[in-house]
């Protein structure tokens, strides 16, 4: 097998358990947005499940969403799509790892392949899906806050939301699923192409002898 190839399927399994791990960590943070003209002394961030307020001694307090119903629409959606990425990006990660060449699977090396390639292309389809669905909410909630924050009709003394940590981690997150997936995909089609370009043996013919042609020449004197 080609260096080449184990070195794309490696470094796109590492990518995308990499990018899985950021959109985990997107998720579960609590600062999607901060708002910090409020007190001085204190800054408040909103996540998806909890807010906080972090004061000037470094003291966070969280406290839980109460009711689902009093959530903002773009957070209800969020939740939805991120817990969705979570989980196409999981799937595509365990489809991924059996998919390398570095790990045996079938007994036969033409089946063994062939698995192998479509593990890989499902792979790679499901990282590129869980990179749209990671890219959605946080590029959602980023241009609704730059339109409130630059809404004219609210007076400039009211304080305005900002961009959070985690929406820089989110949009990480999606581009990391998204060249895993590419790379996943290019191993595919590199592989496809080596199997393309390889000789095909052919197995000899025998030819059935006929039963005159096996006399011998005694039969003719």
């Amino acid at each position: 097998m080609d260096p080449i190839i184990s070195v794309l399927e490696l470094v796109g399994v590492l990518i995308s358990a990499g990018a899985w791990l950021c959109s985990l960590a997107t998720t579960l943070m609590s600062s999607w947005l901060t708002l910090s003209n409020l007190l001085v002394t204190e800054t408040l961030g909103v996540g998806l499940w909890e807010t906080c307020v972090l004061n000037q001694q470094g003291t966070l307090e969280c406290r839980p969403y109460d009711s689902l119903l009093g959530l903002r629409p773009e957070i209800k959606l969020a939740r939805i799509l991120m817990c969705t990425a979570l989980g196409v990006g999981m799937l595509g990660l365990l489809l991924a790892i059996p998919g390398l060449h570095l790990v045996n699977g079938c007994r036969q090396q033409l089946e063994d392949v062939s698995c192998k390639r479509a593990l890989k292309a499902t792979s790679g389809a499901l990282c590129l899906v869980a990179g749209i669905l990671g890219l959605i909410p946080v590029s959602y909630i980023a241009h609704v806050t730059v339109e409130q924050f630059f809404d004219e009709s609210v007076p400039d003394m009211v304080p305005r939301w900002e961009f959070g940590d985690a929406l820089f981690c989110g949009w990480t997150a999606g581009v990391l699923h998204l060249a895993a997936g590419m790379l996943l995909l290019i191993s595919c089609f590199y592989v496809q192409k080596l199997n393309s370009n390889r000789p095909v043996a052919v197995p000899p013919v025998l030819t059935k002898l006929e039963p005159d042609s096996m006399r011998t020449r005694s039969e003719y004197v």
